[in-house]
């Protein structure tokens, strides 16, 4: 598979171009390429990656998720660029076999940020999301006029919903393609508009819908929920809803792909004649055994006690990193008991050499919450 154009090499600018900058070579290179004035080999392909790179670029949102995620960050976004619109906007007139205006077109895409609870991005939730969005009128159907009433075709544009006149620039012949100035681009005429949406065809309304999380989502996951997004123009298809999940910090537990890790204290005693201790997981808390003499730092795997894999089947671990808790007060007793286990260790202090768990330790010190 071909990689994927950059699109600031593909206008020639550097990342930090301006939008005068960005307008500039693009205004260029769409001369150099449009396929009416240059019929060399991928002139076309090369003309259609300018105006997809400029359609990006000139979108402050689309620009700064391409600056930071790559093409990644664009997945989500609506794609229809609109290269048609854009080349008229810059020249005045449109590109050769654009798509009429009357005709269906896609609804836009729809994002809803979500936000779960630890344990309900592991496990997996069901929820009722309440968004507004544009919806076809409930009273005339999508159709713009007062029900009993029929709207009719256009009889400057017959329909088409734009109006073309051939024009001479210095690319040559040109044809001009604009919106019907007597029916706005609909194609239709409504002489009696639905009195609910005054013949726009559709009305603001607030929806609620039930969404499903599956379980092992993390933050930033994204969920397409097909057909939930804006209704299409002239009757073409709903846009999706994307869900993008925005998960809570937890107060003991952390995460590093599909593994939990928790920072656990033990005193002296037990780590030093071994011990077996309840220990809190997702789950409830569940015995682990703590051999005598384990050193602060040891790192102990509770198997299958991590996150479920998102999209297959099987967990992750639970990885609990020990620490040995200093008292820092004591009795009378803990000290002099404290004072005899003194005698019996001696006081010689002799340098350690790193260990495969201080390098572990090191690892996992890096993991961000």
């Amino acid at each position: 598979m071909p990689e994927k154009q950059d699109y600031y090499d593909s206008l020639g600018v550097g990342r930090n171009a301006s939008a005068d900058e960005l307008k500039s070579a693009y205004r260029q290179l769409a001369k150099e390429y449009h396929p009416d004035v240059n019929s060399e080999p991928g002139a076309e392909e090369r003309f259609k990656e300018v105006n997809e790179a400029y359609a990006v670029l000139s979108d402050q949102e689309r620009r700064a998720a391409y600056d930071r995620f790559g093409h990644v960050g664009l997945k989500g976004m609506p794609t229809d660029f609109g290269f048609g619109d854009i080349f008229e906007e810059f020249f005045g007139f449109g590109l050769g076999g654009r798509q009429r205006r009357s005709a269906p077109r896609r609804g836009a895409d729809l994002r809803y940020d979500i936000n779960l609870e630890f344990e309900e991005a592991v496990f997996g939730v069901e929820r009722e999301i309440e968004l507004t969005r544009r919806d076809t009128c409930s009273r005339c159907n999508g159709s713009g006029a007062e029900p009993g009433t029929t709207p009719v075709r256009c009889p400057t544009c017959d329909g088409a919903g734009e109006v073309r006149q051939v024009r001479q620039t210095f690319l040559g012949s040109m044809v001009n393609v604009t919106a019907c100035p007597n029916c706005g681009g609909r194609g239709e005429i409504v002489s009696s508009p639905c009195l609910n949406c005054s013949g726009r065809g559709i009305e603001q309304l607030s929806v609620q819908r039930k969404i499903s999380i599956p379980p092992g989502v993390s933050d930033g996951t994204q969920i397409r929920v097909s057909g939930e997004g804006e209704p299409g123009l002239n009757r073409g298809p709903r846009g999706d809803l994307y869900v993008v999940v925005r998960v809570k910090k937890h107060r003991f537990f952390r995460r590093k792909n599909d593994d939990i890790l928790l920072d656990l204290s033990i005193n002296l005693a037990q780590a030093a004649l071994g011990s077996e201790i309840d220990v809190p997981t997702l789950e409830g808390d569940d015995k682990l055994r703590i051999p005598a003499g384990t050193q602060p730092g040891r790192i102990f795997r509770m198997r299958g006690k991590g996150v479920p894999h998102l999209k297959r089947n099987g967990r992750g671990d639970q990885l609990v990193v020990v620490s040995v808790d200093i008292p820092k007060t004591i009795t009378a007793e803990q000290r002099e008991l404290f004072e005899r286990l003194s005698e019996t260790l001696g006081s010689e202090v002799i340098p350690q050499e790193r260990s495969l768990f201080d390098d572990l330790k090191d690892l996992l010190s890096g993991i961000v919450d």
